[in-house]
């Protein structure tokens, strides 16, 4: 999360949420199983009430579940799935892991101080089994010290209220949990070298992300590669990019993070492009030990 991110929580930093849990919207990951069960009843070529008649069930309670806004169980979603004729079981074992209502994770206790693309963020990186991070500017949020994330957000045009800043800032780090512990999610990056000499925050902060930077790369679920100034190629350097990969490809989630806001694509064709730019820009960067010595050498030169 970067720029966008925090532009959307300057704007909604007033925004409260007084609706009961019961009444609260869906999350991102509900609308995507709903969305996936109404992609696999118009590859059947039903209607809505033609999928209430053979489930027996109503139209309204086919159109609700497809908007994420009705729980729905594991068996119920197996049986749509068969009634739709989905023979990929993998993929509806996918969907059926999907159920159980609203996730209630770390990230509720800020649903009245954040806006809800950081909440779904927070939710996705929870449930991938992997990540793919490109940045251009700025640093992956998951690496940031708690320094440097503080200098990005005092950073913000207008500017955040201080209390804000904390909010921000606990949010970002309480993130990073995902790639702590003992089964941490694995974390690919790929990060352009001006990220690595913007100096947010001043010598002595820039100075420690970036040895934070080098020391984190050692690990060995976290790769970074970093594309040097003269590669003559940075695909997609408009925004940064996230890709959150789920148990199955068909499930995964990209967002794009730009400097006004931040959104999230899971089409077939979208998600297939991105991986091609991730992957055309791990061919364009540097080796992870030869982009762990550039980090370290301009940690250095600071």
């Amino acid at each position: 999360m970067g720029t966008g991110a925090s532009m959307c929580a300057k704007r909604n930093q007033e925004r409260t949420a007084t609706m009961p849990p019961s009444k609260l919207p869906p999350t991102i990951r509900q609308r995507r199983l709903g969305a996936e069960l109404r992609r696999l009843r118009e590859l059947a070529e039903l209607s809505v009430t033609e999928a209430g008649r053979l489930h027996g069930s109503t139209q309204s309670r086919i159109s609700n579940i497809e908007s994420g806004g009705y729980p729905v169980s594991a068996d119920r979603v197996r049986t749509l799935a068969r009634l739709y004729g989905c023979l990929d079981q993998p993929f509806v074992d996918a969907l059926a892991g999907m159920t159980g209502g609203r996730t209630r994770g770390w990230w509720d206790e800020y649903r009245e101080i954040l806006p809800a693309d950081s909440l779904e963020l927070a939710e996705l990186e929870h449930h991938a089994v992997a990540m793919r991070v490109a940045c251009a500017i700025h640093l992956p949020g998951l690496l940031q010290t708690t320094d440097h994330a503080r200098a990005l957000f005092k950073d913000v045009v207008p500017p955040f209220d201080p209390p804000v800043v904390e909010h921000l800032l606990s949010f970002r780090i309480k993130r990073q949990a995902v790639i702590y512990g003992e089964r941490p999610t694995s974390l690919s990056t790929v990060i352009h070298e001006s990220a690595l000499r913007m100096g947010f925050g001043g010598r002595k902060v820039a100075r420690a992300q970036l040895e934070h930077l080098g020391d984190m790369s050692e690990r060995e679920h976290i790769s970074v590669r970093v594309v040097p100034f003269g590669s003559g190629s940075y695909p997609s350097s408009g925004s940064g990019i996230i890709y959150l990969g789920d148990v199955v490809p068909q499930l995964d989630t990209v967002q794009l993070d730009t400097d006004t806001a931040s959104g999230y694509v899971g089409a077939q064709p979208q998600l297939a492009r991105y991986r091609a730019v991730l992957d055309r820009l791990e061919v364009t960067a540097l080796t992870p030990e030869k982009s762990r010595d550039l980090i370290h050498n301009i940690a250095r030169s600071m």
